[in-house]
């Protein structure tokens, strides 16, 4: 059995509303491709620090246009299944 934290309800309920927000507009939601700082360190539940470290050994692929940071979700995804563990 596995609990949700609070940071994981809340992180359902913004993805929720957000998807919610979409229909009501008719906007079609589309996969993410690439995501900002925020919704990185949101998605990995990281703190800024550690978000720039994961930038700087090369485990998170990322752009820069201007000042923003851009975050691949695939390499997102990838780090997670890496680093998943089974619980007993």
């Amino acid at each position: 059995m596995e609990l949700a934290t609070l940071a994981d309800l809340e992180q359902w309920k913004n993805e929720i509303v957000r998807e919610v927000t979409n229909l009501i507009k008719g906007e079609i939601p589309q996969p993410e491709k690439w995501v900002k700082s925020g919704r990185a360190k949101e998605i990995l539940g990281c703190s800024p620090g550690t978000l720039q470290n994961y930038r700087q050994n090369g485990i998170l692929e990322f752009s820069k246009v201007g000042g923003t940071l851009y975050y691949s979700m695939e390499s997102i995804k990838n780090t997670l299944d890496l680093n998943k563990r089974n619980v007993v």
